[in-house]
């Protein structure tokens, strides 16, 4: 079994590349909608399944709840526990992942067509019937502190940890979803089961199938694995009110190089201009070695290994941002570097040759994402939870190529905005002008 499940892998890894897919929307008898693509020529389903909320639906003083819930929900379930589940989740030669972020707890299973049947009643038990023992529940309470103790030391976490708390403040995305040392030591089973049916309900299911498997197949399979979930789970929590104020935060930490996050307010991905902000940012700090930020903060400075920036849209707040490491007697210079880079483009926009560049980057990526079943299904999903149309996938392409210059100008203009971008600066920087970091 273990054979013909790595030679299913091997097919998959070498699957063509391809942006053309063929999605079907299926709604299941009991009304649990999915998107499809079959593809019967290996008999192999992925599946991906998310519930909207994830860990921002902590309840008050609970953080880190449902981040240790998800985690325990292969340790065991109905009549199994921990080892039993894992020794039929092998037998079986099925894989089941389970993760969560603030926006999302997600789930993908993969398994043979002629195992179908029993891989779905496994992982229909994790979801329905997690046994949340007291041993697991320990051990993988031991293992949620060790995270957490690292991050405390680690200085890339710490810039992140930060910034977070002073864009978002007390909204869920202002602390980590791991929770606290004392929020984690202080949760029950009852906690655990509180978070449990908090997440995991039919008000909030997206699902993406591909493979082996036909629309009637996938309802009743819908049906059978997640009808049975409680029609409601918690509210949603509101929007997040993003204040990112202009200037440096400093945390000390005893470290010969700084690490920098920076950011600012972003824009959404249903924004009209979400492509030409695509565009400007992969000028700007997210082309790699191609960048405007790497070429002026390393290639002809060398204060830095990398430097980068990203867009950071999430269901409840939009961000942009970016980071840079640098040697404590550096790292002012590069900050100095970025800013003017970032009010460079805000006033120029980009070059009519860095718009082309960036355009057959964007749109001849894009079609290396479709390299297998199971990242064509997250895809799927993806779509689902931004309300995008069932046909992006073929018109995607052509919305980044008919960004303009002028639309890039336009929207760097409003977007970039260098005198209020925020620096995370973690570290022993020299002159650098910054304010400490807020206390918890």
């Amino acid at each position: 079994m273990r054979l013909i499940y790595a030679l299913i892998l091997t097919c998959l890894a070498a699957l063509p590349a391809r942006a053309e897919v063929d999605i079907q929307s299926v709604t299941s008898p009991g009304g649990i909608t999915a998107w499809l693509v079959e593809e019967h020529s290996i008999p192999f389903v992925a599946l991906e399944i998310r519930f909207r909320g994830g860990a921002s639906l902590d309840a008050p003083g609970k953080r880190g709840a449902v981040n240790l819930m998800t985690g325990l929900l292969e340790e065991g379930a109905g009549e199994m526990d921990a080892r039993a589940f894992s020794r039929e989740t092998e037998a079986l030669a099925t894989s089941f992942g389970f993760d969560v972020s603030d926006d999302a707890l997600s789930i993908s299973a993969r398994f043979l067509t002629e195992n179908r049947e029993a891989s779905i009643a496994l992982l229909r038990a994790a979801l329905m019937e997690p046994r949340f023992d007291a041993d697991a529940i320990e051990r993988v309470r031991g293992q949620v502190i060790a995270n957490i103790r690292s991050n405390q030391k680690d200085p890339n976490k710490i810039a992140s940890q930060t910034f977070d708390k002073i864009a978002f403040g007390d909204h869920p995305y202002g602390s980590s979803l791991n929770g606290t040392l004392q929020s984690v030591a202080a949760l029950t089973r009852d906690d655990l089961l509180e978070a449990h049916r908090n997440v995991l309900a039919r008000d909030r299911i997206y699902v993406g199938a591909v493979g082996d498997i036909t629309p009637e197949e996938l309802g009743q399979l819908l049906d059978d694995l997640l009808g049975d979930l409680p029609a409601e789970g918690a509210p949603m929590p509101p929007r997040a009110e993003v204040d990112i104020p202009p200037g440096t935060t400093l945390v000390d930490f005893a470290t010969p190089q700084s690490v920098a996050l920076f950011g600012q307010p972003g824009i959404a991905q249903d924004d009209p201009d979400w492509f030409a902000a695509t565009v400007l940012n992969r000028v700007l700090g997210g082309g790699g070695f191609e960048s405007r930020l790497m070429t002026e903060v390393r290639e002809k400075r060398g204060l830095t290994y990398g430097v980068y920036s990203y867009l950071a849209p999430r269901d409840l707040a939009e961000t942009y941002l970016g980071s840079v490491s640098s040697a404590n007697d550096r790292i002012a210079e590069a900050i100095e570097v970025i800013r003017a880079e970032w009010a460079k483009a805000a006033e120029e926009g980009i070059t009519q040759e860095e718009l082309e560049a960036a355009k057959t980057y964007i749109t001849g990526a894009y079609p290396l994402k479709f390299d297998g079943n199971a990242p064509i299904a997250n895809i799927l999903v993806g779509m689902q939870m931004l309300d995008l149309p069932i046909d992006y996938i073929a018109t995607r392409n052509d919305k980044v190529e008919a960004v303009t210059l002028e639309d890039v100008k336009r929207v760097a203009s409003e977007l970039l905005e260098p005198e209020n971008l925020h620096f995370v600066v973690v570290g022993q920087p020299e002159g650098l002008d910054a304010t400490p970091a807020p206390q918890e």
